[in-house]
């Protein structure tokens, strides 16, 4: 099961954050976060559970770019209202973790795009041929932006994963919190398809 994000075969010549670049610019997140401290920096200016706020309430549907010379994380709007799928105390859960750890961790995984696309040469071309289901939430910007959307319908798509089956439900990037009891049932219905016809 993939949430928000959808397999993307391995282009052979171009690196993960060069494809990026070339798609939304130097200001897009991924591209900032790629300097070691520069988010951290950033993300400092504010307290952990303003940043909290910042990113999992985003309800942007483009592409996280910054104008430029701005910081993502100052780019983003705080909302002044929490949503009814989480909690002042659940987002404060995050941010007491994230105070505890930092966030070069999960920035990290950013900085090792490139290579991870490295590690992935031997499977260049390599079709994704297990089971596979993919959600998304129709309004996450990682699916309303960058041709995502157009890709997901493709018959690209499909002759890569070709045992897929897609459900886009009405929501944001965080489609796991925003509708838990949905994503969950998915994943849920899926997997039963599978347990059940193995104990046959």
């Amino acid at each position: 099961v993939a949430l928000g994000v959808p397999y993307f075969p391995r282009s052979p010549t171009t690196k993960s954050v060069e494809t990026i670049r070339k798609l939304f610019g130097d200001e897009s997140h991924v591209c900032q976060f790629q300097e070691p401290g520069r988010a951290e920096r950033a993300f400092a200016r504010y307290d952990y559970l303003t940043v909290m706020k910042k990113i999992l309430l985003m309800t942007w549907t483009d592409c996280l770019t910054a104008p430029p010379g701005m910081e993502i994380i100052d780019f983003l709007p705080t909302p002044s209202v929490v949503p009814s799928w989480i909690t002042e105390e659940e987002l404060m859960v995050f941010a007491d973790k994230f105070q505890e750890s930092g966030f070069t961790g999960p920035l990290n995984y950013y900085r090792a795009m490139d290579l991870n696309w490295e590690l992935l040469a031997p499977w260049q071309g390599s079709k994704i041929t297990v089971p596979t289901k993919y959600i998304a939430g129709d309004k996450d910007m990682g699916f309303k932006s960058g041709g995502t959307k157009d890709f997901v319908e493709s018959d690209i798509f499909k002759s890569l994963v070709p045992n897929l089956e897609v459900v886009i439900i009405d929501g944001h990037h965080f489609i796991h919190q925003e509708k838990a009891q949905q994503v969950s049932q998915e994943i849920l219905s899926f997997i039963t398809k599978f347990t059940t016809s193995a104990s046959i």
